[in-house]
């Protein structure tokens, strides 16, 4: 979720968009509504660190029955530990929407970053044991019957 302004896209905005973006259609009317500019919403929508608002732009807009969106996967192997630290205790924002209009906002835990910190904090993911090596089951027979 990109940083937000007390007069800029808050997580609150954000999702009051994509609500009226849902009802409306129409991205000029949904942006009229929560008191922002169609080109600021482009300018969120295209920046790096937008890309979720981009997918649920994307997913508001996709007709029901058109098929499964894939979601934009994280490299994980980029993201720190302070990045996750801070997913993981902020959580992720899920609107909560009754009858067309946005009544509230639930965070629900990041899971999988938190997941992703534990992994990382466990050190060296743990290797099998080499065997010892064993002679071949012929060369035990050989040892063992001229004994």
């Amino acid at each position: 979720m990109p940083r937000t302004r007390t007069d800029g896209w808050s997580v609150s905005r954000q999702c009051e968009f994509l609500v009226q973006l849902y009802v409306a259609g129409s991205v000029g009317i949904a942006a009229q509504r929560v008191r922002m500019t169609r080109a600021s919403a482009y300018r969120l929508r295209d920046r790096a660190d937008g890309a979720g608002f981009a997918f649920a732009w994307d997913h508001v807009l996709t007709p029901p029955g058109t098929g499964h969106m894939a979601r934009p996967k994280p490299d994980w192997r980029k993201v720190t530990n302070e990045e996750l630290i801070r997913r993981a205790e902020e959580g992720l924002a899920q609107p909560v929407v009754y009858r067309g209009a946005l009544v509230g906002i639930r965070w629900k835990p990041d899971i999988s970053a938190a997941l992703r910190l534990m992994r990382r904090s466990a050190g060296a993911p743990i290797r099998k044991r080499a065997r010892p090596s064993v002679p071949p089951f012929h060369e035990f027979l050989k040892q063992h019957r001229s004994v």
